[in-house]
């Protein structure tokens, strides 16, 4: 009996110890401390995004200030809550702004690094304030700020390009507050139904916590 448990023993301190042949592997598989299941995650995710904001460009045409946030404010909050709900990593909503906005690389270059700069204050903000992601607070707060971060930008883009939308803002005001402050409560709607879904995604076994 005592050799058969002496046996057990070495086999569990054989399974729980990492070869640096392993760790070395492990280590190749990771880039700024994120796994490759991480990347690809974050990646489908953002792909997701891309598939539903597929019909943006319908509209574009709307002279109405903060029409494109409310028409993706809600996948673009939504997903990367999940993605960060389930990642818990710093730059993890950074990746995903540069994978779901690269097509806009090419067709709105602005807006890409628009995106781009808004992912990085957002999470600066968080991470400021929470330190970590460990805590859904932090997650909620960089996807609800994420996309509404946006709005300024926009607003500035508008008064140096001019065009009807810009005339539509500056003469009907209180309606580019209203949609400002819709694009906020949506994006926090969406942060809040993205880690509730993470949530229970993890409780089925869907992901692994």
């Amino acid at each position: 009996m005592k050799n058969n448990d002496l046996t057990n023993t070495l086999v569990e301190n054989a399974q729980q110890e990492t070869s640096p042949a392993q760790k070395t592997t492990q280590e190749k598989r990771s880039f700024l401390g994120f796994q490759t299941k991480d990347i690809v995650f974050l990646a489908v995710l953002s792909a997701v995004i891309l598939v539903t904001s597929s019909f943006m460009p319908l509209l574009l045409h709307i002279p109405v200030f903060g029409i494109i946030q409310i028409g993706l404010g809600l996948q673009f909050s939504l997903f990367p809550a999940i993605g960060l709900a389930k990642v818990r990593k710093p730059l993890s909503l950074v990746f995903m702004s540069i994978c779901s906005g690269v097509v806009l690389l090419f067709m709105n270059t602005v807006m890409f690094l628009c995106l781009l700069v808004c992912a990085l204050i957002a999470e600066g903000v968080a991470l400021l304030i929470f330190k970590s992601y460990e805590k859904d607070g932090a997650c909620f707060l960089a996807c609800a700020l994420y996309f509404p971060l946006s709005l300024p930008f926009l607003y500035v883009w508008y008064q140096i390009m001019g065009g009807t939308v810009l005339a539509y803002v500056n003469s009907v005001w209180w309606v580019t507050a209203l949609m400002s402050i819709a694009v906020v409560a949506l994006c926090c709607l969406g942060s809040y139904l993205g880690l509730r879904i993470c949530r229970e995604l993890k409780k089925s076994g869907v992901l692994k916590k």
